[in-house]
């Protein structure tokens, strides 16, 4: 039988997705949250600050690749960062409330994906869209800020423009089209005929056709049902998506991210001139402050105990912040 966690796994080469964590607010900070959707319920978690002050600006954090459930964690390992539960903590602490969710095929919503035959890298976006839609029916929030991580960043996009966010935030986003990040992840692996074979197989795919003949050594990323999929995601790119937005941006970059490399940060921030840029010097791509070799960096991407990066925090913040000031 196949399982959607299978799926995530193998098309999560791209972006990767992370996480953190730090001590729990009381339970009467958080909330149940779920989205009704044609195909299922996405369940997710609302946190509130303690204390009130409503209404308060919210943040909805969209998660990255894989099968990373609305904490971070990676569905099916023991341990994991859970970097967005953290960060929920400390926006919580700053008088932010955030939404976090299990996106479809994970965790709390597994049962609202279908067929993978039918999925589209639009649908995710669209679900982000409906939750801000629902979120601001609730006069207990303010100022809607997306903030998507990784994958989640160009999804972000995607949604922020649509829903008309009040502000997005990239962190570790990609600024250049899947197939291409996908071709230098590859390039590392394979040898040189069969490169040339997996990029015969992207071309086709970004001309918006299945391919039949595809390489054996890479039959779980190229399988007939996820090819609709990957023709869907390879249709858009950061630096395009970005380049359409009209409110307010921040894009935030580890130095040490060896998955989101600097480079991609600096093409989104050159498509988007006016979007204010967050260069988080040792940060990697779970947010917390590392060596730069991953062999280093291994620990930290299932350590709970390891704290996210300050500065991330007070970037993300003041611009939180500053977009509740604009209304």
């Amino acid at each position: 039988m196949f399982h959607m966690r299978d799926f995530w796994r193998r098309v999560a080469f791209a972006c990767g997705a992370l996480v953190l964590l730090t001590p729990r607010l009381s339970a009467q900070s958080v909330e149940p949250a779920t989205l009704t959707t044609p195909s299922g319920v996405l369940s997710g978690t609302l946190q509130l600050p303690v204390g009130g002050g409503a209404p308060y600006p919210l943040v909805l954090i969209i998660a990255g690749s894989g099968p990373t459930d609305r904490n971070g964690n990676t569905v099916g390992l023991s341990t994991g960062p859970e970097m967005y539960r953290l960060l929920a903590d400390s926006l919580a602490a700053q008088g932010i409330a955030s939404l976090r969710y299990d996106k479809r095929g994970v965790g709390a919503s597994a049962s609202a994906m279908g067929p993978e035959r039918t999925l589209r890298f639009e649908t995710a976006a669209t679900d982000a869209v409906d939750w801000v839609s629902q979120i601001r029916k609730d006069r207990r929030f303010s100022s809607i800020v997306i903030l998507g991580h990784s994958e989640g960043s160009l999804l972000g996009m995607l949604a922020a423009g649509t829903a008309k966010a009040d502000g997005y935030i990239s962190v570790a986003g990609v600024a250049r089209r899947a197939d291409h990040v996908l071709h230098d992840q590859l390039a590392q692996q394979l040898p040189p005929a069969l490169l040339a074979q997996t990029d015969s197989v992207f071309a086709s795919l970004v001309r918006g056709d299945t391919v039949s003949n595809t390489p054996a050594a890479l039959a779980a990323l190229f399988r007939p049902s996820v090819q609709p999929y990957l023709i869907s995601w390879f249709r858009y790119s950061g630096v395009t998506e970005i380049a359409k937005l009209t409110m307010p941006v921040l894009i935030v970059q580890g130095t040490h991210d060896l998955q989101a490399p600097t480079s991609e940060a600096d093409l989104l921030a050159s498509a988007l001139p006016r979007a204010k840029v967050a260069r988080i010097v040792g940060m990697n791509h779970v947010l917390k402050f590392t060596p730069a070799s991953m062999a280093e960096q291994q620990r930290f991407y299932l350590d709970p105990t390891v704290p996210l990066v300050g500065e991330m925090v007070a970037a993300v913040t003041a611009f939180v912040q500053g977009v509740q000031l604009r209304r």
